[in-house]
């Protein structure tokens, strides 16, 4: 499988070592900068600096008002920044819809995905999502997000990656004009690495691809990217992995006998059990089709992941 290019991620810049901060100083992320920079092509970003807020600067927090959650000065609450910060992240569409993904400074008043304190008179609630990190959910609801402290997970650190080459991969399909045979063959590609996720969802997707017709194939695309994309972001479970490779077992019913049957059927359930990453399964699997091909498994991205996914099967 070859990729021309790294995905281009947005990130806060604090992150990649930038001095950026309220105080001065940063957040370098050693597994971001020195893992995922292998993989990755970073577009650094700090909103605040952007708004011309400076370094050192006043600290900020998010605050419920009689006008709605607005971003202001901790220390003086009489500094207001929140459509510094709107206006600002509107004027950024251009670089940020040519990204694969983006991964936020968690617990930002600015750069927050999730669970960003808001404080109501004295009380303190983590409901709130920083100003740039909420318009970059609503503007572009297709884009992989994920903050920092989230990508110790393995399987959300998983998540976030497979999403991010998914969705480079939809993007260079449609930098041609598509067609209903060239969706059929993107889902093809993909409907594995769905059914890992939702199988129900992965259903639909399959649904949508049979309905698409040359005079809708744009509405149904576009309906597609968006199912398919809220699809992956549900995290895939272990049981769902293992209905996968059972469907793709079958793929091999008439072509092992019976000794090389039991292993994988052993190894698929040592999976099961959390004895086994899914990488070891999966290579079993790929060392049978290589003798026995089979031109779905040979195209499935579930199959031939990109290096980075394939590495992280180690883990989940």
């Amino acid at each position: 499988m070859i990729y021309r290019d790294k995905p281009l991620i947005g990130i806060s810049s604090c992150l990649l070592g930038y001095a950026v901060r309220y105080d001065g100083g940063h957040k370098r992320h050693s597994y971001i900068e020195q893992t995922l920079g292998q993989y990755f092509q970073f577009r650094p970003f700090c909103p605040e600096v952007e708004c011309g807020m400076g370094v050192p600067r006043p600290a900020i927090q998010l605050r419920a008002t009689g006008q709605g959650i607005r971003c202001v000065g901790v220390n003086d609450p009489a500094l207001d920044v929140t459509a510094c910060l709107q206006t600002m992240a509107a004027q950024q569409d251009d670089w940020l819809g040519g990204v694969c993904g983006y991964i936020f400074k968690k617990d930002s008043p600015s750069c927050g995905m999730e669970r960003v304190t808001v404080y109501r008179g004295d009380a303190a609630q983590k409901t709130g999502t920083g100003i740039f990190a909420d318009y970059v959910k609503q503007r572009f609801p297709l884009l992989p997000l994920e903050e920092e402290g989230r990508l110790g997970d393995p399987a959300l650190r998983e998540n976030f990656i497979q999403r991010v080459f998914v969705l480079q991969r939809w993007r260079e399909l449609c930098r041609q004009s598509l067609t209903p045979h060239d969706l059929m063959r993107f889902h093809s590609r993909h409907k594995l690495i769905a059914m890992s996720h939702e199988k129900n969802l992965a259903r639909e997707l399959g649904r949508m691809v049979a309905a698409a017709r040359a005079d809708n194939i744009d509405k149904m695309a576009e309906r597609y990217a968006a199912a398919l994309m809220a699809c992956l972001q549900i995290v895939a479970t272990r049981g769902n992995h293992v209905n996968v490779l059972q469907h793709v077992q079958g793929y091999l019913k008439h072509k092992l006998d019976a000794t090389d049957k039991q292993e994988l059927v052993e190894m698929i359930e040592s999976y099961r059990l959390g004895l086994l990453p899914l990488i070891v399964p999966i290579t079993l699997l790929r060392h049978h089709f290589r003798k026995q091909p089979d031109p779905f498994i040979a195209q499935s991205c579930y199959m031939q992941p990109h290096p980075a996914e394939l590495a992280l099967l180690n883990e989940i």
